[in-house]
């Protein structure tokens, strides 16, 4: 039945309101990351003109060039990790838009719903960034203890984090939100799953970049499902 939802979702995927949100999720992430590295090069260069001088030879200042290209290789290699979720993060601050097109789609008979706010969409969003990005930090040290097991702590931390952040998404703009914290908990193990098979094309570069919008589209699907197992064909109409 996941695999229902994911390729309804998948169908979708042509929508001009997915792509919209795809480029919109794209395009704030890069400028983070070149942000990040601007705001990285400027503290190098403030804190490496003094940070070595020697007697009769003055300052070094190839030290801070040397910085700066040893970040530039940082930055590269911390993004090809923390672009998904930095990238996760921000998308999920235009999820209401995927959703509203799923509904629209597959569930037209459904009443509007008032959209997220926009404080309490960024409040969401900074939360769930500061949570993803502090998780994937940490698994590096799981990933250097465990080594063979570091393809399953990756799918099965993320997937957790991936699958809650989207049920309370697709769950919140109709249940609210300690309703859709209910049904996080008494559905949690589905929920972990469909999260797990999110994150399987995360490691399949350009692929991993539409995660965030198939993954909205997918638990909406998922929240229709779990919340009318039986009753669905006679409140809403047929997909």
């Amino acid at each position: 039945m996941i695999l229902t939802d994911f390729a309804k979702a998948l169908a979708q995927l042509p929508d001009p309101r997915f792509r919209r949100v795809l480029w919109l999720g794209i395009g704030l992430t890069l400028a983070l990351l070149v942000a990040s590295y601007a705001g990285l090069l400027w503290l190098i260069d403030a804190l490496a003109s003094d940070l070595i001088t020697l007697p009769w030879i003055g300052q070094i200042t190839w030290v801070g060039d040397l910085l700066g290209w040893g970040s530039l290789g940082l930055m590269l290699l911390l993004s090809v990790f923390l672009m998904i979720p930095v990238a996760s993060a921000i998308t999920s601050f235009f999820l209401d838009d995927v959703a509203e097109a799923v509904e629209a789609q597959h569930y037209p008979a459904l009443p509007p719903v008032p959209r997220t706010s926009f404080w309490d969409g960024l409040r969401d969003t900074i939360s769930f960034l500061g949570l993803m990005l502090v998780a994937n930090l940490l698994a590096f040290i799981a990933y250097a203890l465990f080594p063979p097991f570091a393809p399953l702590i990756f799918y099965a931390m993320n997937g957790f984090l991936l699958g809650r952040e989207y049920f309370q998404v697709a769950a919140m703009r109709r249940e609210g939100r300690e309703g859709a914290k209910t049904l996080r908990r008494k559905h949690g193990a589905t929920i972990w799953i469909a999260g797990v098979l999110m994150t399987l094309p995360l490691s399949i570069p350009l692929l991993n970049l539409f995660v965030p919008i198939l993954g909205a589209a997918t638990f909406t699907h998922l929240y229709h499902r779990l919340t009318s197992p039986t009753s669905r064909a006679g409140r809403y109409p047929s997909d």
